[in-house]
């Protein structure tokens, strides 16, 4: 969404101040709604079965009474939670909060206890700061300045979620260092009501848009620009923006010297890999039927939420003279024959694959560092099942079936493309049934060979391999070495 508003400092104190003027709102109720939206959007991304230890830091202001609503919520989705709030105010409202974490035995540390612990990464899966708003300016202070310094990329702290604005940035301008201090490079930030100017310079993995409140009157008046909330869900994901460069400058293509530049990195990129081991002790359970153990591992990496589409396969085939050709295609479904996903047949990939009767994919979830590898016979799907899933799907997919004839060329650009969509929607209106295309339908893989993948410390990854001569087969289990 490149049309997204963005905020100043002064345009969000004027939208809190009639929020809770004219409007009616009251600050505690705002507080509770963005609290929770924040505390949503963190497990969103940092499951609590993998980021179980969070650090909420709040500060002195709204955005710290923000961050002890979120600790309060995330403590209630099965988390540990634990508390700095090196400057509580008398204020009531902050009191209760404060009451309310006391209430669920959440403790409550000096940032004095934090140091003495150990590095932050140590002690914690993921750090809520809740420190610095959007009425913030100047520099921090104690000690303020020193938790700054302990968060900044140099100290590798845990991924950071920061609440609205990263703290120490300037709400307009982005980053920037305070004397001695790093700026902040939070993996996600949580955009509250609007995202500010800020969020422009934003480089993190994750950007969320939280605070489901703003009344027709804030859009109108601001002229905002914001997505859709999904369903009933407290917040919504935003696509990546960096401001960095001018707006031309983010869809130029690299000249020569910035892909040997850009190149010349993908070599200095490298990651720890700690998620765990496979022993065969473990892995032997599902000797018999590895795609029972399949399916254990698309479970976990489905209800963590690794991805978007955890069931995205790198699909290779080849062709007559051996010639590979792979792409991304999504699995629609396994069972104990084996994994199905549907395409054209008249596709190159289609072509290949009913060709030679072999086909191999991967599918990798980082966040498990994990990786499958599958080999087998395919074949086509039968009639009947292709139907059954042809007409499940949306309209819209169903014509796009007919509309493309895939890995052909078009000679007339997109237009041909667009055109004939626009005849088959004449043709088959929103509710009409349409029929399966007779060259579409799907793919049934019969593993020949299943290996499963897990990241280990020093590239001495675990390698554990199924394998069988034939589909009618029993399996063997095997390592190989990483």
């Amino acid at each position: 969404m490149d049309s997204i508003s963005y905020l100043s400092q002064t345009e969000s104190i004027a939208v809190d101040e009639e929020l809770m003027g004219p409007l009616g709102f009251s600050v505690d109720q705002l507080m509770e709604l963005a609290g929770l939206s924040v505390a949503t959007s963190l497990a969103s991304e940092y499951p609590s079965e993998r980021f179980k230890r969070v650090l909420v830091i709040a500060g002195p202001g709204n955005n710290g009474g923000d961050g002890l609503v979120a600790a309060r919520h995330l403590h209630h989705f099965g988390y540990q939670v634990q508390i700095v709030y090196p400057k509580p105010t008398d204020k009531p409202l902050y009191k209760g909060l404060v009451t309310q974490a006391h209430a669920l035995k959440l403790p409550m540390l000096s940032w004095v206890d934090v140091q003495a612990a150990g590095p932050l990464a140590q002690q914690y899966d993921v750090v809520l700061d809740a420190i610095f708003g959007f009425s913030f300016k100047g520099d921090p202070r104690p000690p303020f300045d020193e938790i700054l310094k302990a968060l900044s990329p140099s100290n590798a702290p845990p991924p950071i979620v920061s609440v609205d604005a990263p703290s120490g940035w300037g709400i307009e301008e982005g980053p920037r260092k305070m004397g001695d201090i790093e700026p902040l490079a939070p993996d996600m930030l949580v955009s509250l009501t609007a995202p500010k100017q800020c969020a422009q310079y934003f480089k993190g993995r994750y950007h969320y848009l939280g605070g489901r409140f703003v009344p027709p009157a804030i859009r109108d008046k601001y002229k905002l620009t914001l997505p859709p909330f999904p369903g009933t869900a407290q917040h919504v994901r935003l696509p990546p923006f960096h401001a960095d460069k001018p707006a031309e400058a983010q869809s130029a293509p690299p000249g020569e010297d910035t892909v040997q530049v850009l190149g010349s990195k993908a070599s200095e990129m490298r990651i720890n890999y700690t998620r765990g081991g496979l022993l065969e002790s473990d892995m032997a359970q599902w000797q018999d039927d590895p795609m029972r153990a399949w399916a254990e591992w698309f479970r976990v990496a489905t209800e963590l939420k690794v991805c978007e589409e955890p069931n995205a396969i790198s699909l290779a085939s080849a062709d007559a003279q051996g010639r590979p050709s792979v792409r991304v295609v999504l699995l629609k479904g396994f069972d104990t024959r084996g994994f199905v996903f549907y395409s054209n047949y008249n596709s190159r990939k289609g072509k290949e694959l009913l060709g030679n009767g072999y086909a191999a994919f991967s599918v990798y979830w980082e966040q498990l560092q994990r990786q499958v590898r599958v080999e087998g016979t395919v074949e086509k799907l039968s009639e009947e099942e292709s139907s059954e899933y042809f007409h499940s799907r949306p309209h819209g997919s169903q014509l796009g079936a007919w509309v493309s004839q895939q890995s052909e060329v078009m000679h007339n650009g997109r237009e041909e493309l667009e055109a004939r969509q626009k005849e088959l929607e004449a043709k088959y209106p929103e509710g009409t049934p349409v029929p399966k295309p007779p060259h579409w339908g799907g793919f049934l893989v019969r593993p020949t060979a299943i290996e499963f993948w897990q990241g280990r410390p020093s590239r001495l990854h675990d390698r554990i391999r199924f394998i069988r001569p034939n589909t009618n087969s029993t399996w063997t289990m095997e390592r190989q070495q990483p």
